[in-house]
């Protein structure tokens, strides 16, 4: 039987299993009647059919990309209206249909979607943007999914915007937290910009001269930090915009004042500022102050690894929710861009550009700069810089440990479990390590690795660990600490896979 071209969709009722526990039998038929009395009627007006029907969602085939995403929309919109509660995912690709059923590669993409789809929303596949009209839909990526259960690697996901709904990009959010925000009309005066200023041009077609003339007119500010409000906008004018440096804001105006009147800060770390400090003053403060990367291959078992980095500034093996991801291999530290929003050298990276880093660049993430020190180093072959919430204050005579388990006084150094962002060499070495639990984390940090004590001579950093080396940048080398070296603020410590910063007291 031939295979069809087809967009699949598959509808979900959000909130179905809570609303379940809450409801009698008869309430439950209501509200599952009310569900297809709502959905069914957009669907076919668009030109869509159903497969099947599950009760709390429903698999619908189109013959076209474009009505399956108006159609999504309108079923979004169901709620503004008072109706229910709706998520929508879909993939575009060959379907095989057999006895009513359909079954394919792209059935299975678009219920794996479906499941990491927020309520309210409406998220496509890759292969979806390519089919449907983009001119014609209003839509913005999302980043890159991976982990969904049958799908090999990651998939690159996109989002279709509903004209009472704007996603505010994290530049924006903070500039207009930080009253830094100047929205621009058409033939309004070019005001005086704040320290910091992002500009959000409004009302100017995409591609004019007009558009053009105002951008000439700008005062010096990086060019990421100019963008346009468009709800429907061609293909290439908006690639020639991005391709600019600039960014785009895709809504409606009453919906982008509504999103910057609810707007709430956006750093909202996960991690606790911890202040140790025994005898009530500290002298110094100890900040977690970035990532240090091991130089590969390693010893016959690493011969290359990723860290993901997450929005609040952390740095784990593996995210669903990381927004970056940092490749480490022979010779080079590479940057992948895997949700939208990433600031590079004066342009935002488009989901899934990869860049190689050279030293002293920054890449602008939702939590704030990441500074790359690239490293001419027996052990490490770069530091990727900026100071966490997580630090410890030492104390007049005290002495403060730093390892994966420290004594008191202490600053705990990351122990990230799990292997997925390692790539092993061949060899029985590396079975070997494998097998027994080998992390970077854990190879290159010991439990009690070493300390900074204070006395009448200064600060002092003191070697504790007999084969964990800990070292100190100096002049942008990495000086290894084999027994005591002073130390003062601005030093930076890599024990591990940790920089550790020193700063002035907080307070």
């Amino acid at each position: 039987m031939p295979t069809r071209l087809r967009t699949v969709v598959f509808t979900d009722l959000a909130n179905y299993t809570a609303s379940v526990g809450r409801s009698d039998r008869s309430m439950l038929r209501q509200l599952l009647s009310d569900h297809e009395q709502q959905v069914l009627p957009p669907l076919a007006r668009n030109g869509g059919q159903v497969v099947k029907n599950l009760g709390d969602s429903f698999m619908v085939m189109f013959e076209s990309a474009t009505d399956a995403v108006r159609a999504a929309l309108e079923l979004i919109s169901l709620r503004a209206a008072g109706g229910l509660n709706l998520r929508v995912a879909m993939a575009t690709g060959d379907v095989e249909v057999i006895d009513g059923d359909a079954f394919g590669e792209n059935v299975n993409l678009a219920s794996r979607i479906l499941s990491r789809t927020p309520e309210g929303e409406v998220w496509f596949s890759h292969s979806t943007l390519l089919c449907m009209n983009q001119a014609e839909i209003p839509w913005e990526p999302v980043g890159r999914l991976g982990g969904l259960k049958g799908i090999t690697g990651e998939v690159e996901v996109f989002r279709a915007v509903p004209p009472d709904r704007v996603f505010l990009p994290e530049l924006v959010r903070e500039a207009a937290m930080g009253q830094r925000l100047v929205r621009l009309g058409r033939g309004a005066p070019i005001p005086a910009l704040p320290d910091g200023a992002v500009v959000l041009l409004e009302g100017f077609r995409a591609g004019s001269e007009e558009l053009d003339g105002v951008v000439d007119r700008m005062p010096a500010i990086p060019p990421s930090h100019i963008w346009a409000l468009w709800y429907n906008v061609a293909p290439s004018d908006r690639h020639q915009w991005l391709g600019q440096g600039h960014g785009v804001i895709v809504g409606q105006p009453a919906a982008l004042s509504r999103a910057l009147s609810g707007a709430v800060p956006a750093r909202q770390s996960t991690s606790d500022t911890m202040i140790i400090d025994l005898n009530g003053v500290s002298v110094m403060d100890l900040v977690v102050g970035g990532l240090a990367l091991p130089l590969v291959p390693m010893s016959e078992v690493v011969s290359s690894y990723t860290y993901d980095l997450l929005s609040d500034g952390r740095w784990v093996n593996r995210s669903e929710q990381a927004v970056a991801r940092v490749e480490v291999t022979s010779g080079a530290v590479r940057l992948e861009a895997l949700k939208p929003g990433l600031l590079y050298r004066g342009r935002q990276l488009p989901t899934g550009e990869v860049v190689e880093l050279a030293t002293a660049d920054t890449v602008i993430g939702p939590s704030g700069p990441v500074q790359f020190i690239a490293l001419q180093n027996e052990s490490y072959q770069g530091l990727l810089l900026a100071d966490s919430t997580i630090r410890v204050g030492v104390a007049p005579g005290q002495r403060t440990e730093l390892g994966r388990e420290p004594g008191l006084p202490g600053l705990a150094l990351l122990d990230r479990r799990g292997q997925e962002n390692i790539r092993w060499c061949p060899g029985p070495r590396a079975a070997r390590a494998r097998a027994g639990g080998f992390t970077l984390d854990r190879a290159l940090a010991g439990r009690r690795q070493c300390a900074v004590e204070h006395s009448d001579l200064g600060l002092m950093l003191v070697s504790i660990h007999d084969r964990c080396k800990t070292w100190v940048l100096e002049a942008g080398q990495l000086v290894n600490v084999a027994d005591r070296h002073p130390v003062d603020e601005g030093a930076l410590i890599v024990a591990g896979t940790t920089v550790v910063a020193l700063r002035a007291p907080e307070g």
